[in-house]
């Protein structure tokens, strides 16, 4: 796919590269990837989710895709420790924002999230989204696990399997919940990383236990470490098809202070590099980074945390359609 410049300037292709031009030129996008509106282009697929409608008590992950954007500019292309480029594996691009025309009313939200994540899917793409509040997990699922249910690696603060708030089942404590109850992810291939924080009620993580789910408590991943953390992962997941969902209040708040609900005490960005790292090689379908709240954090640093773990992301998702397309 050309654009604008590679068709209309007399500037060498380094020079119109958007790759590498400077960082602070051009329309910001995921990673400086072009924006795509033909689907036929694309292998994998990167999409905002400006939606914070379901959360419980601060909001502002509605500004998280456009911030994470952004602060994308700062990625390059080659992995340091990788050692190749997602960009040279796949066709890789922005497609935008979800569009929500009824944003207050929750079922509908659910509905039109699905919806267009349905077109990707049929399309045969890859989603890496940029939320949002966690809610939004909920209906990408239910487009990428629409045929059959999906192994999950979720890193977290919070199991996100509480039943309801203030008479709603849709917010951003119940994703995985109505992902359970719908069979969109069994739950004996799902792990919950980084859990921790007090709360009124045992009721999200008692929800997870008894479903089967392996939840690594934050003292237990502090006291196993970053490498058993990962081999209970790829053990558990397999080779099935595996969906990413990561919220950055898994991080402590010293690494990600925007976030909606920050509870101290979190893993650190070296051992989620490395934890996401160590999942190479899995038969990953999707993932998400949710829950950047920018209002909270006037620095920046949680969007670029933000882009850099999409980054790493993708550089998973990339390898993996290859590796897996090709078996």
């Amino acid at each position: 796919m050309t654009n604008f410049y590679e068709r209309n300037s007399t500037l060498s292709t380094d020079q119109n590269n958007p790759m590498k031009e400077p960082r602070f030129v051009g329309i910001p996008t995921f990673m400086r990837t072009p924006l795509v509106t033909d689907l036929n282009e694309l292998d994998i697929a990167l999409v905002g989710v400006p939606y914070d409608g379901a959360v419980t008590n601060r909001p502002g992950a509605r500004h998280g895709p456009q911030a994470i954007r952004a602060a994308s500019a700062l990625m390059r292309s080659i992995h340091h420790v990788h050692k190749f480029s997602p960009y040279d594996l796949c066709r890789v691009g922005d497609v935008g924002d979800i569009k929500l025309s009824r944003m207050y009313e929750h079922e509908e939200v659910v509905k039109e999230i699905e919806q267009q994540y349905q077109c990707l899917i049929r399309a045969n793409i890859t989603p890496l989204s940029a939320g949002g509040d966690h809610s939004v997990t909920y209906p990408i699922l239910k487009a990428v696990a629409a045929e059959r249910p999906v192994a999950l690696i979720h890193i977290d603060a919070h199991t996100d399997t509480w039943d309801e708030f203030s008479g709603s089942k849709f917010m951003h404590g119940s994703p995985f919940r109505r992902a359970c109850e719908e069979g969109l992810i069994d739950p004996n291939r799902t792990i919950q990383i980084g859990i921790r924080g007090a709360q009124e009620t045992s009721e999200g993580w008692d929800y997870s236990l008894q479903q089967g789910m392996r939840v690594v408590f934050m003292e237990e991943f502090t006291k196993l470490g970053v490498a058993h953390v990962i081999d209970e992962a790829r053990r558990l997941v397999g080779d099935q098809p595996t969906y990413i969902s990561f919220d950055v209040d898994g991080l402590d708040p010293v690494y990600a202070p925007g976030t909606g609900t920050p509870e101290i005490g979190g893993i650190t960005t070296i051992e989620a590099l490395e934890l996401l790292r160590g999942l190479r090689g899995l038969n990953l379908i999707g993932g998400d980074v949710v829950e950047v709240a920018p209002p909270f954090d006037p620095s920046g640093n949680t969007a670029l945390v933000g882009a850099t773990l999409m980054y790493e992301i993708l550089c998973l998702l990339a390898e993996a359609r290859v590796g897996f397309k090709n078996q």
